[in-house]
């Protein structure tokens, strides 16, 4: 199967091995793209551990799973990594009723003790 997040290797040669903590992502590209794929697979406890410590309180494992499951992760497409800490991104996908919709993004990621981190998002449209 080829890897949700558009890289252009396999599943299993991509994204897999982060998805089940065999490898970190070395940068904040890769955990973007890995987290994009954890939308389309789904999993949320992913999506929770690779949110920084200090901001999960934000969010609901839960909440995480069931948005990947309802709406359809069809690409993600990288604009720019302004610096090594920030990612902007377009996810495309279709939602619950399958209308089109693009989420446009910049994320701000951390590194702590060797990990990468999803800090925050700022909309962009």
């Amino acid at each position: 199967m080829n890897c949700p997040c558009c890289s252009g290797k396999s599943y299993e040669a991509c994204c897999k091995p982060y998805h089940k903590s065999e490898k970190l992502a070395p940068t904040a590209e890769a955990l973007m793209r890995s987290r994009f794929s954890a939308f389309a697979i789904p999993n949320g406890e992913y999506l929770m551990e690779t949110t920084v410590p200090a901001k999960r309180k934000l969010y609901n494992e839960k909440d995480l799973q069931e948005w990947g499951e309802i709406n359809e992760w069809t690409k993600l497409e990288i604009v720019q990594t302004p610096t090594l800490n920030q990612v902007e991104f377009k996810a495309f996908y279709n939602d619950e009723s399958r209308k089109p919709q693009v989420h446009h993004e910049l994320s701000l990621f951390q590194k702590l003790n060797e990990r990468w981190y999803y800090v925050s998002g700022e909309f962009l449209d």
